[in-house]
């Protein structure tokens, strides 16, 4: 009978457990659709915005930024976006993994000059590079509880100014892209300097268009630079956000049926074992009916 008392706490455990699961499931499936809404809709405006801004510095020759600045990659920034929880499956895992290699192959020696700095976007990055002591600049765990254009654009002007203060030579920005819940792609961009526009011969004949423009290109191109810098960084964040609640529910989804499955096997061994407790009981109890009898 012990054994089937431990069976039966198994089953309460593992339908406690699935009733968790399929509510998280929905919760992410909720906060998806509100992710997904906000990514969407922002996408088109950051490329259009990317799109004005390279025809633009294409017209305007001698056009020159401080955000432009290429110099050699003597201090690093890596900015790291992961999310806050976990049980996202290998959502967080993943960004981080793709963090080390980077270090790895390509800024081993500033890494060993110590002269590579992270900005984690979400607890799972903070508490991972703070423990393996690296030098984490400042604690934004708190952006994905109020996340909006206004608050990320505070994080973004921070590393504008180090950069311009030649607190950092290059900033490289870590993330998931997200496609759709079931599918995020790992993205690694460059931040700053800002790379300069692709050229296509063909498609610039083509849209060739003889604006009025006021103020002037250049005031404009200087005005767009850092706007188009805080749209990336936004981007990225929501693409992210985006991407944790379809891993989430993904994985959740997974987890249900899982302990579905668990739960099957738990119950036939259950009712088998209840079965052989039965058998062994009117065993014994035929034997001292013929003991009796005999007697």
């Amino acid at each position: 009978m012990a054994n089937l008392k431990e069976v039966r706490n198994r089953i309460a455990s593992v339908s406690s457990t699935q009733q968790i699961t399929r509510a998280m499931k929905m919760v992410s499936a909720a906060k998806l659709k509100r992710a997904t809404n906000a990514i969407v809709q922002l996408r088109p405006y950051a490329e259009k915005l990317k799109d004005i801004l390279a025809n633009l510095s294409a017209s305007v020759e001698g056009t020159s930024s401080p955000f432009m600045a290429v110099r050699k990659p003597k201090k690093i920034l890596l900015v790291v976006v992961t999310s806050n929880r976990g049980l996202a499956g290998a959502f967080n895992a993943n960004v981080i993994k793709a963090t080390n290699l980077l270090i790895t192959e390509k800024y081993q020696e500033q890494h060993r000059k110590g002269n590579v700095k992270i900005i984690a976007i979400g607890k799972k990055g903070q508490d991972y590079y703070r423990k393996n002591k690296y030098e984490v600049l400042g604690n934004h765990t708190e952006l994905f509880s109020k996340l909006n254009f206004e608050n990320t654009s505070k994080i973004t002007e921070e590393i504008m100014d180090g950069f311009i203060n030649g607190e950092f030579d290059r900033v490289e920005l870590i993330y998931n892209q997200f496609k759709n819940a079931a599918v995020q792609f790992l993205k690694t961009e460059q931040l700053l300097p800002l790379l300069p526009a692709e050229k296509d011969e063909a498609k610039t004949s083509q849209n060739v268009v003889d604006y009025i423009l006021e103020p002037s290109k250049e005031e404009i191109i200087q005005e767009l630079i850092p706007k188009s810098i805080k749209i990336q960084l936004y981007k990225a964040v929501l693409d992210s956000h985006a991407s944790e609640h379809g891993a989430r529910m993904t994985a959740m989804d997974k987890a249900t049926d899982n302990a579905g499955e668990l739960l099957k096997s738990l119950k036939l061994s259950y009712n088998q074992a209840r079965q052989a407790a039965i058998t062994t009981e009117l065993t014994e109890i035929v034997s001292g009916a013929a003991a009796l009898s005999n007697g």
